[in-house]
């Protein structure tokens, strides 16, 4: 058998030619096609994210202002929150 790609005299049973690397065969399955992947699902889902990051700034500016008492337990709690999901959607990808 000759080689598709090079011409090279090579053995009937070879998967790849010895002296290019070329199949011999095509290939059985084809690879799925690459979709582009979208940030956010929607644009509703970035208006939504952009509104609670305003609200949420917004309390936390009138918290510390004096305003409002909020415990630090609580600030940190909402911090470890928003950084576990903030992971987990990194891992999700």
């Amino acid at each position: 058998m000759t080689c598709r790609s090079c011409g090279t005299e090579i053995a009937d049973k070879a998967i790849v030619c010895y002296r290019c690397g070329a199949a011999t065969t095509d290939p059985v399955r084809r690879p799925a096609a690459a979709r582009p992947r979208r940030r956010y699902r929607s644009s509703l889902d970035l208006v939504v994210a952009l509104l609670l990051l305003v609200f949420f700034a917004l309390y936390l500016g009138i918290a510390g202002a004096g305003r409002i008492e909020i415990p630090r337990a609580l600030a940190w709690s909402i911090a470890a929150v928003a950084l576990v999901l903030l992971i987990w959607r990194r891992l999700r990808r």
